[in-house]
């Protein structure tokens, strides 16, 4: 259950969502799209893998896995077109919301300002969405497109609060990554980890929930 003194919205003016992993179930997604682009050069995708890449930017996963696989950097740019299409193709099939992300927002949304910060690509962020009740339900969206220096860098938070009209003191973050978590604390946002895989080092995080879900129909 949710940690008793956290209180929604309570203090807070605007609360601000990552994507995958919290708000859609797009992890398992991202994880066949990188174990396919392992295998076809002959390499399995391991736990560490997923471990080293969670929450973290295209490029920066694209990076871990060229130097995995031994190529130059030449060889980069064509590695990250592969993963995004990967990634596109699952993408494309439909994800499915985790528990409590629609009713959290729905919940929320009368009395804060609601934006998504995301390191992933607005393509496929807008994809992730599209076929879900979340499509229209937020005030700001940033992603990966909009900064030079993604999660776990404070940019895309301290941009998402810069564009809700807020200062980050007055907002909550909601995070399933250690990327993501210490790119809002490091913003000076209030944040709720929420993490999708087990061993993520999220204790920076000012609350850690098993589910969103456990947040809907506090006071």
């Amino acid at each position: 259950m949710a940690p008793p003194e956290l209180a929604l919205p309570g203090r807070f003016r605007a609360a601000v969502f990552d994507c995958d992993g919290l708000l859609v179930d797009s992890e398992p997604a991202w994880g066949r799209a990188e174990a396919r682009l392992l295998a076809r050069r002959g390499h399995l995708c391991t736990e560490a893998d997923r471990q080293a890449t969670v929450g973290r930017s295209i490029d920066e996963t694209v990076s871990v896995y060229a130097e995995r696989l031994g190529l130059s950097g030449e060889k980069v740019p064509d590695l990250r077109s592969e993963l995004i299409d990967l990634a596109r193709d699952e993408f494309l099939a439909g994800l499915a919301l985790r528990p409590g992300a629609a009713e959290l927002v729905i919940a929320l949304r009368p009395w804060m300002h609601l934006g998504l910060a995301s390191n992933t690509d607005r393509p496929l962020v807008e994809l992730a969405l599209a076929g879900t009740t979340l499509a229209r339900a937020f005030d700001v969206v940033v992603t990966g497109d909009d900064v030079a220096d993604p999660k776990p860098a404070p940019d895309l938070y301290l941009l998402a609060c810069r564009r809700l009209g807020v200062r980050p003191s007055e907002a909550i973050a909601f995070e399933d990554s250690v990327a993501g978590v210490l790119s809002a604390k490091a913003a000076g946002l209030t944040v709720v980890a929420v993490p999708q895989l087990p061993g993520l080092a999220v204790d920076v995080a000012d609350f850690v929930v098993g589910s969103l879900a456990d947040l809907v129909g506090r006071p």
